[in-house]
């Protein structure tokens, strides 16, 4: 996952400046312009399958409440019975039946946690895998734009909260509800004078818990934001721990990381003082109003108006509710948390992947052209083989509306057969046009074509299956060599073709490692030398035997002698298939058969490399090794 735009040219760091990298966090006013009811409804898909199971847990959990309610009942009859009676086998025979409605009462509260932590573990790992999934699907743009932190978040605390919430707060939120309904009128049963005292907080609470929701809402959201950009914080200093320790850069990574340490831990306390606040005004007016109803109950008792075990009764009923409504503060902040990462999940999930392709997103080369469209081929152009750029324009889908496009009118066409070495100066776009041929960005206007077939009207697999890629920053996984290697391969690939990729990509190295091409080369590869990981991703992208092979300066980590050998035997490999090769050193340039010069995102001639040495005064000067430093516009 990038953190930064894939540039145009590759060490280009200006387009950064015009792509966000992620969502802006939600400001307080956003936040409490959504329902957070509406938001939860959102994983009623993925709760369904599991609602049964659900649904009896609530139900075992509401009759578990509503025998503690019982509890009181039988006080009752112990003091104004047995205990009025004096009678100690009544006494007994009470105290049996409060210890069998205590074990019951915990064993229906366990048999609701294991009725629940089996489905809802399910839940957050079928939650966890679409996600995953729909990263993989999300193009090259989404990832761009999207900080890696705040992605890692999403799967990881986010989607904790959720299953903390379906767990606890989804199923206690009625259980609560039904149990202080069931006590206030077993209690208004009791004595209604008493009841209305103690229903007397009711109003202020419910007025404070609203005032409390909005305002928790928007800082729940910036604390889930703000510990997503320290994840990515953190991932990138694990990344980049050579290049903190080689530029002695840990006490200013830490100083950063400190202080979005501490700006998360504002935000935390402001969420405590809120929780504090709500609690302080949930606990004390109850407590309150069952202390006013223990002083006119005694007074009812006194004046022989109220029996001492109504009193025991109201009271111990009341005292049961204190867990109920006190636990209403801590609920809807554990809702309103899994409210906030309900819409953070979402967020991903409701981006366009690439298999969605609405017809209005496509460019306009790529709809159905009508009969007398002036931009039609003849036939015999369209027919022609090879790898073909018709007009093709490309911007970047947020870029500034009167900014120029990276690539403008770009008309080029490799034949079947043929390597064409792509040549400009830093930022002229060939990266860009490059990543244009299996689809990872889109052409904003014209359109390529494999064989005489337009590529948008391709299913991507298959696109990407007829075209294989080298990046010059290559990408290893947590896997070993071999499978490293064979990912560029079909799944009937084995120990043959794996050989014969890294013979010519003079990876032979791979055999003298501790397990061979078995050996794990550790994230991202890292354990290798940059030559090594480069002789590996080139090797990737030939064991396939490719029909169209993309290569973005794929020898630029070797060194002369290393270059020259596998130069040598890529050549065979070029013999075989149509390439697209960015170039920088004459070494590579040679390689193809011709040479296309790019330059301020078009065209700007085509040929063999001495002929444009002879002809072209920007190709001598870029061949010459004597360019100066150029800047990185687009």
């Amino acid at each position: 996952m990038a953190t930064t735009r894939a540039t145009a040219e590759e060490p280009d760091q200006t387009q950064d400046a015009e792509q966000p990298q992620g969502p802006e966090p939600r400001t307080g006013r956003q936040a409490e312009g959504r329902s957070a009811v509406r938001s939860l409804l959102r994983l009623w898909p993925y709760v369904r399958p599991v609602r049964a199971r659900l649904s009896v847990a609530a139900a075992v959990a509401i009759v578990a409440s509503c025998v503690g309610l019982v509890i009181p009942l039988v006080l009752k009859w112990m003091v104004d019975g047995p205990v009025a009676d004096r009678d100690p086998a009544g006494v007994w025979l009470g105290a049996l039946y409060l210890l069998l409605l205590g074990l019951a009462e915990a064993l229906l509260f366990g048999l609701r946690r294991w009725l629940v932590a089996r489905p809802l573990a399910g839940v957050e790992a079928s939650m966890r895998a679409d996600l995953y999934r729909h990263l993989q699907r999300l193009p090259v743009a989404f990832h761009d734009r999207w900080a890696s932190g705040q992605l890692l978040s999403r799967a990881t605390t986010d989607l904790s909260l959720l299953r903390m919430f379906l767990a606890f707060p989804l199923t206690f939120l009625l259980v609560n509800a039904v149990t202080i309904l069931v006590g206030v009128i077993i209690m208004l049963m009791q004595d209604w004078t008493l009841g209305l005292v103690i229903l007397g907080p009711a109003v202020p609470v419910i007025v404070t818990c609203v005032a409390f929701e909005r305002r928790y809402a928007a800082v729940a959201r910036l604390a889930q934001d703000q510990v997503g950009d320290l994840t990515t914080v953190v991932e990138e200093s694990v990344l980049g721990i050579r290049i903190i320790k080689g530029f002695g850069r840990h006490r200013s990574q830490a100083r950063a990381f400190r202080e979005l340490s501490r700006t998360l831990r504002g935000t935390e306390l402001r969420k405590a003082r809120l929780l504090s606040a709500i609690w302080g005004v949930i606990i004390t007016l109850p407590e309150l109003a069952i202390g006013a109803a223990l002083v006119v109950g005694v007074v009812q008792v006194a004046d022989g108006a109220l029996s001492a075990g109504t009193l025991v009764a109201f009271l111990s009923t009341a005292l049961a509710l204190r867990w109920p409504v006190d636990s209403i503060g801590f609920l809807l902040a554990m809702s309103q948390e899994a409210a906030t990462a309900t819409e953070r999940y979402f967020e991903v999930l409701d981006a366009e992947p690439e298999g969605a392709e609405p017809e209005s997103a496509k460019p306009e080369s790529a709809k159905p052209e009508s009969a007398g469209g002036d931009d039609r081929r003849p036939a015999a152009e369209a027919v022609r083989g090879g790898l073909e750029f018709h007009g093709v324009r490309f911007r970047y889908p947020d870029a500034p509306a009167d900014t120029p496009p990276v690539l403008d009118r770009i008309d080029l066409h490799i034949r079947p057969g043929e390597s064409m070495a792509l040549v400009g100066a830093t930022g002229s776009g060939k990266t860009t046009l490059t990543a244009l041929v299996p689809r990872l960005h889109e052409v904003t206007d014209g359109r390529i074509t494999l064989d005489g077939e337009d590529i948008a009207g391709m299913p991507r697999e298959e696109l990407r299956a007829r075209v294989s890629v080298a990046f010059e920053e290559p990408t290893l996984f947590s896997a070993t060599v071999g499978e490293n290697v064979l990912m560029g391969a079909g799944p009937d690939a084995g120990q043959p073709e794996l050989d014969r990729a890294l013979a010519i990509a003079q990876a032979d190295f791979a055999h003298s490692l501790p397990d061979g091409t078995a050996t794990q080369v550790g994230e991202q590869g890292l354990s290798l030398s940059g030559g090594q990981r480069q002789r590996l991703a080139l090797a990737r992208a030939v064991v396939g035997r490719p029909r169209f092979l993309v290569l973005d300066d794929p020898l630029s980590a070797l060194d002369v002698h290393t270059e020259a050998a596998v130069e040598a035997a890529l050549r065979r490999v070029l013999a075989e298939t149509t390439a697209l090769i960015v170039a920088h050193r004459p070494s590579t340039v040679l390689l193809a058969d011709r040479v296309a010069l790019l330059s301020g995102g078009r065209v700007a001639a085509v040929g063999t490399h001495h002929e444009l040495l002879r002809t072209n005064a920007e190709y001598a000067h870029l061949m010459s090794g004597t360019e100066e430093t150029e800047g990185d516009a687009r």
